[in-house]
């Protein structure tokens, strides 16, 4: 992030700022990481120990243009033409989650925008 300092204080564009997800009726954009069902981004509905809810959710079965997940959840992805995540899906449960990051609007418009992947 450039920052610039004028008068000893530290100043960061307001571009450079990042701006969390739009949510849909309060619930928050994430991209949440299970021990064995994979790897989902979709609206948080529920979350009760390891058992999470997820609204209008893709898979992300397979990305580029991003080094981790976390770089995803902020930055979205460089490389959506090699991503492969497929159709969106009105609710998944999911059993055994082991991450959830809420995700930036810039990296909610990535990922929503990935063109679906089919075989």
């Amino acid at each position: 992030m450039e920052t610039i300092t004028v008068n000893g204080i530290e100043y960061v564009k307001k571009e450079d700022i990042p701006v969390m997800a739009e949510t849909l009726d309060g619930l928050p954009y994430v991209i949440c990481r299970t021990y064995s069902a994979g790897v989902f981004a979709g609206y948080l509905k529920s979350k009760n120990g390891k058992e999470v809810a997820l609204l209008k959710a893709r898979r992300i079965w397979h990305w580029q243009g991003a080094a981790s997940l976390s770089q995803l959840a902020v930055d979205g992805t460089s490389k959506p033409e090699g991503c492969k995540f497929p159709c969106e899906v009105a609710e998944v449960m999911l059993t055994e989650a082991i991450e959830i990051i809420e995700t930036t609007e810039k990296a909610r418009l990535s990922i929503q925008g990935v063109p679906e992947w089919k075989s």
